[in-house]
């Protein structure tokens, strides 16, 4: 280990333990028996059932007008490995790319006329033009809250008068803990904010967002109009109703526009991570 990596190891954990006093370990005490009762909750939710392939494939043939809806992270992205990686790798780690094995399918899938696809994601709109622009789709922002054909101009479906007001206060947290935290990132899109600690530490990671997560409620977020939305590593704070279940509504509402839809839609498939968000 090079005498630089010592130095910024050692600046990191001394302003950790200078920190971490009794005080903040009896609020992240306190804090972690007020989350027991959410948790208790989420143990308790039934696992969907495995997808019958075939039942899918044969009413797929059968339909006339089929609607797709898809995900992008951790569904059509490449998987990245991050064992053995360190703070300097990091920037590649968070980008998000389709998978390449997936470009054939995805755009016979788009090529077939009776078929519409959409790719709905929480990521911005940057992101989705630069892995979907060469297909013939639907791409949906933000959860929902930007949409276009590949072919066309974004639009907005941001319901009128959404109070932002929270914003700068929610960015000085969320910049603070991906300052104590190694290897945590976040990401400022127009309507949402999100912490991701995915390639930190997992049990410290866990702990500093219990303790972002009481920083918020006592603070930035304790009177604003706002939802808050834990992942398995992950803490994302956006607008209240601000969901890709809202937007869905707006999406098919616009697309059934634009396409002329005279044949109803007889097949609709979802794949992505949109259980309770």
């Amino acid at each position: 280990m090079t005498s630089d990596e010592r130095e910024k190891r050692h600046r990191h954990n001394y302003a950790h333990v200078t920190t971490h006093t009794a005080q903040d370990w009896a609020e992240t005490f306190v804090c972690e028996l007020n989350d027991t009762v959410a948790e208790a909750l989420m143990r308790t939710r039934q696992v969907p059932p495995d997808l019958p392939s075939r039942t899918a494939i044969q009413q797929y043939l059968q339909s006339k007008n089929r609607l797709l809806i898809l995900g992008f992270n951790s569904t059509l992205t490449e998987p990245v490995e991050s064992s053995g990686r360190r703070g300097g790798d990091q920037i590649k780690e968070m980008e998000l790319k389709l998978h390449p094995d997936l470009k054939g399918p995805l755009r016979a899938l788009c090529e077939d006329e009776s078929t519409t696809v959409i790719v709905l994601s929480g990521s911005d709109r940057s992101v989705l033009d630069e892995n979907f622009g060469e297909f013939n789709l639907w791409l949906a922002a933000e959860h929902g809250m930007f949409l276009r054909p590949t072919d066309g101009e974004w639009m907005t479906t941001m319901p009128e008068h959404l109070n932002m007001d929270w914003v700068d206060s929610v960015k000085h947290v969320f910049e603070y803990f991906t300052e104590r935290t190694p290897r945590s990132h976040f990401e400022h899109r127009e309507t949402s904010f999100v912490w991701n600690y995915k390639y930190a530490d997992v049990e410290f990671g866990r702990l500093q967002a219990r303790d972002m997560l009481q920083h918020l409620w006592t603070g930035p977020i304790s009177n604003a109009a706002v939802d808050v939305v834990q992942g398995s590593r992950s803490v994302e704070v956006r607008s209240v109703g601000v969901t890709k279940g809202a937007a869905i509504d707006r999406i098919l509402g616009e697309i059934v526009h634009s396409k002329s839809m005279v044949t109803p839609i007889d097949y609709v498939l979802c794949i992505g991570h949109f259980l309770g968000k």
